[in-house]
């Protein structure tokens, strides 16, 4: 029996299953998926989550359903790349072993040193922290202040969400450069902040967030009271990967083969935000590299021969929400704005809750 360990049921995870169970599996090989959750979860809307316009369920997507996929409940405590083993931190769970091993964790918040900001902002990058943000954006007393710390692409949409969530809210976004959405054209950049502009969505540029303290931010040294604090300002990969004995850039993330193998360790690879890739994480990238892991895996299970150069990751795009209405998006070097980039993204996501497979 062969056996194929996933960790994180997330975009990459999720995509190396069900590629994998399409690819005319032997009868001999088992796949076991490791998750906290019994559900894949659309990281790609936590941002809606968080500011009330989206349920829980609404976020939820079944894990496939087969006889050859084996779902276990737990948190990953450490890998073992020498011995083969992974620890769940259950400890009266026994270790899990494997032959092929995909590690697909996902990411944690990075702070950039910044004292506090751990302890006293909220986050959305995981299923778990995203619903106490819910709760603290949406207790926060009428007429209340909330800052968004960065304005990325995360930033900028749970900003436009809770805009129209509560409209009672002052609400500031903190970015440290010129303008938010930095790496998108200035067309698109200019329309996203007159929207924000238009609907009293204050912008501060050239920010530099020195210390958090409770319902406290200071930028540029300077005190700024509030009633909520969201924390969108960059990300790390997981530190069960930290810990790992291998080569990593410095976000943590780890060097690949050109078969998305861990050096040394050709039966464990790495998949989405953890692995360091020449592009912007995102889930469009967890799932063409989950293409090309599963078909690796897949040949090399049938004893077929690897190619010498595997084809290029072609990315479509990007497409952002700027509430329910209104959006962006940058697709084939076109730049989109207003309400196609909006529906298309909602097309996109219907297409994926209910074609997975």
């Amino acid at each position: 029996m062969e056996k194929i360990l996933i960790l994180g049921g997330g975009y990459g995870g999720l995509r190396i299953t069900q590629r994998l169970l399409s690819h005319d599996l032997p009868n001999d090989v088992s796949i076991t998926i490791v998750d906290r959750l019994p559900y894949h979860c659309l990281k790609t809307e936590y941002y809606a989550l968080a500011a009330g316009t989206e349920s829980d369920s609404a976020l939820r997507v079944a894990f496939p359903s087969d006889s050859r996929v084996n779902v276990v409940y737990g948190s990953v405590k450490e890998i073992d790349l020498e011995s083969k083993q992974v620890y769940l931190e259950d400890e009266n769970a026994a270790s899990l072993t494997y032959d092929y091993l995909v590690i697909g964790l996902g990411c944690v918040d990075r702070y950039h040193g910044v004292p506090g900001a751990d302890k006293f902002t909220c986050s959305i990058q995981s299923m778990d922290n995203t619903r106490k943000t819910y709760q603290v954006l949406n207790n926060v007393k009428p007429n209340g202040k909330v800052a968004i710390v960065g304005g990325g692409l995360s930033g900028v949409e749970i900003a436009a969400e809770l805009r129209e969530s509560r409209s009672d809210l002052t609400i500031q976004i903190y970015d440290r450069g010129e303008s938010i959405l930095s790496p998108y054209p200035e067309k698109l950049r200019k329309y996203v902040r007159e929207w924000f502009t238009n609907r009293s969505v204050d912008l501060i540029h050239k920010a530099n967030i020195t210390k958090v303290e409770p319902n406290k931010l200071y930028n540029h040294d300077e005190e700024i009271e509030l009633d909520a604090i969201v924390w969108t300002a960059g990300i790390q990969a997981n530190p069960i990967v930290q810990a790992l004995p291998v080569e990593k850039d410095p976000m943590g993330r780890v060097h690949l083969t050109k078969y998305h193998a861990i050096p040394n360790y050709e039966n464990a690879y790495v998949v989405g935000d953890c692995a360091s890739l020449p592009f912007a994480p995102s889930a469009q990238l967890a799932e063409a590299q989950g293409d090309q892991i599963a078909m690796i895996i897949s040949s090399i299970i049938k004893g077929q021969s690897l190619p010498d150069k595997l084809p290029k990751m072609k990315l479509k795009g990007t497409l952002g929400s700027l509430g329910k209405k209104h959006g962006f998006g940058q697709m084939g070097g076109t730049t989109l704005i207003g309400r196609v980039p909006r529906v298309l993204k909602s097309g996109v996501l219907w297409m994926y809750k209910n074609h997975l497979g």
